[in-house]
């Protein structure tokens, strides 16, 4: 992965100029330590631009015009020992991104025994300094709120698993972010008449999560179905044999319709740049678009598993959801309640249309279907359970003062049997139990889709949330 193409991380240290002439040896070890968390930091798609140990104002400055230069996405400040606030200002004033401070102790406490038997004081006070990160950070915190800069804290021990666990949570946080900056996202066709949860401001979207939104045409995309050659039909279809659990009631005039729009969305997808997309369309009137529409399901499916998240019924919102969801590697697929068994006390939830088969519990079944309920048309369809497991829900919601709010809840799929109609469909167990579960979730007021992945993620959506300037509430 070239540079370019990595989350890049600005890390510097910070401490006071006036230390170093005083306490020998104390600048070179708060040097090594910065050295040890850009060395944790440097892992794969991430590159680390280290601007070192920042010990003035005037440096501040520089430092930050550097982070600018260096188009740094975001800022751990790793405070060594005390620091002015007038050296962190102006520093971060002018770096202009999310700030995370590293307050990390190189160990866990001071050997007092060993320290007391130093006796030289001048000696003795260099060796705390080392250890006092923890001294200037509410200086600095009052500071940034006087500010109205947003910051983030890490507090722990410089070589703790936990600390670098919390981290690395920052990290997919910044990563996410800077994703969902660079990503475009494709709108084809319209919304679903009369689901008024599901409609939502474009514009905020771009303006919160900073998505470039690329208008696309149903049409476009039937054009390009009826230029595929019967050899990519073939080839095609033998994707799907390779990728999906076949059924023998399906037509093979039915795989060679739906391996056609497979191939035609690939095309349109590259055509168009897309990192995600949402779709509805009737598709009624114009038998093309009908053929088009009611053939896509397989082909968005393969889209969603290879990181291009598909949102069904024009959910805006869902698809930056299952975006999400796929950049922290849980996957993301489409969801929404489909009932509950409280003899179980479980949530079957599923949803017709694409699936995230990478995260399905062995192959995806594709059946037949003879209606595509609520909608027109009939053709194949795919049929999956999620990976028994935990697993996380995310919602992005939009409030009644147009801000976007992430809505998360952690729970399990279940093994057991499932809804075999051709949907996606699974059974979840959640600590609340199912009926606590459906009310709490409700309460926020959730559009009725959200994005099901696997994984534990709440703190690392947390995060996310904080960093982008999102509402967050977690459910369980």
């Amino acid at each position: 992965m070239s540079v370019e193409n990595k989350v890049r991380i600005g890390l510097c240290g910070i401490g006071l100029d006036t230390y170093w002439p005083q306490f020998s040896g104390l600048k070179e070890r708060l040097a090594g330590f910065v050295s040890r968390v850009g060395a944790h930091l440097e892992q794969p798609g991430v590159h680390v631009v280290n601007l070192g140990l920042v010990d003035s104002p005037r440096q501040a400055q520089e430092t930050g015009r550097a982070c600018r230069r260096q188009e740094i996405d975001a800022l751990f400040l790793y405070v060594t020992t005390y620091a002015l606030s007038n050296t962190v200002l102006p520093l971060v004033q002018r770096a202009g991104v999310p700030v995370i401070v590293l307050n990390l102790q190189p160990e866990a406490a001071i050997d007092y025994s060993r320290f007391n038997r130093l006796g030289d004081r001048t000696a003795m006070t260099g060796v705390w300094l080392a250890y006092c990160s923890a001294c200037p950070v509410p200086e600095i915190a009052n500071v940034f709120s006087r500010a109205r800069i947003p910051f983030h804290q890490v507090t722990g021990v410089l070589d703790r698993q936990e600390t670098w666990r919390e981290i690395e949570q920052w990290l997919a946080a910044v990563r996410v972010r800077a994703e969902l900056a660079s990503s475009r996202l494709g709108l084809m066709g319209h919304y679903y008449s009369g689901m008024l949860d599901i409609m939502t401001d474009v514009t905020l979207v771009s303006i919160a999560f900073g998505t470039h939104v690329e208008i696309v045409e149903v049409d476009e995309l039937s054009a390009l179905a009826a230029d595929v050659s019967d050899p990519d039909i073939e080839r095609r279809i033998g994707e799907f044999r390779a990728e999906f659990d076949i059924q023998p009631d399906c037509r093979d005039a039915e795989l060679k319709r739906a391996a056609r729009t497979s191939v035609a969305l690939d095309r349109f997808v590259a055509l168009h740049e897309l990192d995600a997309l949402a779709y509805y369309y009737k598709g009624s009137g114009v038998p093309a678009n009908e053929d088009t529409m009611s053939s896509i399901i397989l082909g968005t499916s393969l889209l969603t598993a290879r990181h291009i998240p598909v949102a069904g019924e024009y959910e805006v919102k869902n698809a930056i959801a299952m975006k999400i969801m796929d950049l922290l590697g849980a996957g993301g697929s489409f969801t929404e309640h489909y009932a509950i068994d409280f003899n179980e006390d479980l949530v079957l939830m599923g949803h017709d249309g694409p699936g995230h088969i990478a995260i399905a519990e062995g192959k995806t079944k594709v059946r037949p279907l003879g209606v595509y309920h609520g909608k027109v048309g009939s053709g194949l369809s795919v049929e999956m359970r999620v990976k028994t497991g935990p697993v996380t829900l995310l919602s992005v919601v939009e409030d009644e003062h147009s801000h976007f709010r992430l809505i998360v809840a952690e729970g399990e799929s279940i093994d057991g049997p499932i809804l075999e109609i051709g949907n996606t469909n699974s059974r979840y167990r959640f600590p609340l139990g199912a009926r606590g579960f459906i009310e709490a979730w409700n309460a926020q007021g959730p559009a009725h889709h959200c994005a099901v992945g696997i994984g534990h993620l709440a703190s690392t959506l947390e995060k996310t949330a904080a960093l982008m300037g999102l509402g967050f509430h977690r459910v369980c």
